[in-house]
């Protein structure tokens, strides 16, 4: 039979019950293999009773001290009950400076104590009862979550000023880094609220026209990372500049912020601009095109069909796109010309028909290589293609006619040189 003895109204604070006629802490901690919490009980003796009954924060300390043998009985294991008993004494019954050394040798939970009130400054110089004079037994999560961020970010050597940490509150970054950020005001201390819009202000400045558009190469709502890289290191540099006595945390919160809402402006834009502005050969629009991708799956696109060639290309991309099939391609099979996208090496080739096979000849081809500048070149030479054919891919060269010439061009680029600047023809 088991009977409670007592129990505090808050919280998940242990209890005191009596379980065939022994006096026992019961508490519930971590959780078992399904996921359900576990329950953990050890025997105490009257004079322990006393104590948790009169003393919240002797009962609380006992609480964090008990935790981690808890942890360590993870979701299987039995709670070492001897060490459990072990801390009983000197915890509740020890003068505090006995207390505080226990604690020093002993793995605690420190987010609990901060949770029901403890003194911060107080906890962090090892002075444990002093610091619970300040406890309540109501918890208090919010604040626990900061302290444990704050702890993280010291690990790191990060230490927050108070605008800092203002800007990480108005970003939602403050306890979880990895949160989607949003504004929220009214998380902000409304006196540093105008210099917290200051920063968020020259961010704006910085990647006002900007554009994230979607990758459809690695699925239909991925993100392009090259644009989302390129509006970030313009939204650090500005904000640095302007503000540099800003640690790196509030810094990448505001160039996330800023990177979130660019890509949400343009995430439903259809990923073929079909109002490009016209270039060379802009009087050739095509009329008919197929696409293959590089399993031999087509999907053709005349002029009349309810979505332009871009986006249904784009859209035939999204669908089709996978590690193993990166590459495809877009013909006019009446003009007799057509491009290749190598999307796993950020290149292009133009292909066009120099002499139709005569006889059961083969035709000749023209084929030409060039290098691509990630998700918004493909954008480009894709609606240049569409507007203008091969001729209208001139402008955006270099083309060269040799594929071990574009390799070592592709690994020029990809160390960091610069790219040839005149085309090989």
């Amino acid at each position: 039979m088991t009977e409670v003895v007592f129990a505090r109204t808050s919280g998940w604070i242990p209890t005191v019950i009596r379980e065939d006629g022994v006096l026992t802490l019961m508490l519930a901690a971590g959780a078992d293999a399904n996921h359900d919490p576990r329950t953990f009980t050890f025997p105490i003796g009257d004079a322990h009773l006393a104590v948790i009954r009169e003393d919240l924060a002797r009962h609380l300390l006992l609480w964090s001290a008990v935790l981690p043998l808890c942890d360590a009985a993870g979701t299987r294991g039995r709670l070492d009950e001897d060490a459990a008993v072990a801390l009983l004494d000197p915890v509740l019954l020890s003068p505090s400076a006995a207390v505080d050394a226990l604690f020093e040798r002993i793995p605690w939970d420190r987010s609990r104590l901060v949770a029901h009130g403890a003194d911060i400054l107080l906890l962090e110089r090892g002075q444990l009862c002093a610091a619970m004079r300040s406890a309540t037994e109501t918890p208090d999560g919010r604040r626990a979550q900061e302290y444990s961020a704050d702890r993280r970010r010291a690990g790191r050597g990060v230490v927050l000023g108070p605008l800092d940490t203002a800007i990480l509150k108005f970003t939602g970054q403050h306890l979880h880094g990895a949160t989607i950020p949003r504004r929220l005001p009214e998380a902000v201390d409304p006196a540093l609220l105008p210099e917290v819009l200051r920063v968020i202000g020259t961010a704006e400045q910085a990647c006002a026209g900007m554009r994230i558009g979607r990758d459809p190469r690695r699925g239909e709502r991925a993100t392009d990372r090259r644009e989302w890289d390129r509006v970030a290191e313009a939204v650090e540099a500005a904000v640095r500049g302007a503000h540099p006595g800003l640690v790196d945390d509030a810094v990448r919160s505001v160039s996330f912020l800023m990177c979130s809402e660019v890509a949400d402006r343009t995430r439903n834009l259809p990923v073929g601009d079909d109002e490009a502005a016209p270039g060379p050969g802009a009087g050739t629009r095509k009329v008919k095109l197929t696409f293959t991708d590089d399993k031999d799956v087509e999907r053709l696109w005349q002029r009349g069909d309810p979505r332009s060639a871009d986006a249904e290309f784009w859209e035939f991309v999204g669908d089709r796109s996978a590690p193993d099939n990166e590459v495809f391609t877009i013909e006019d099979e009446t003009m007799g010309e057509g491009i290749q996208l190598h999307f796993y090496a950020d290149s292009i080739a133009r292909v066009t028909t120099v002499h139709e096979g005569v006889g059961g000849a083969e035709p000749e081809y023209r084929v030409e290589y060039g290098l691509v500048d990630g998700t918004s070149g493909y954008r480009t030479v894709v609606s240049a293609f569409v507007r203008g054919g091969c001729a209208g891919l001139d402008q955006h060269g270099p083309w060269m006619l040799d594929a071990a010439e574009l390799e070592h061009a592709r690994r020029r680029r990809d160390a960091g040189w610069p790219r040839p600047d005149a085309p090989t023809r």
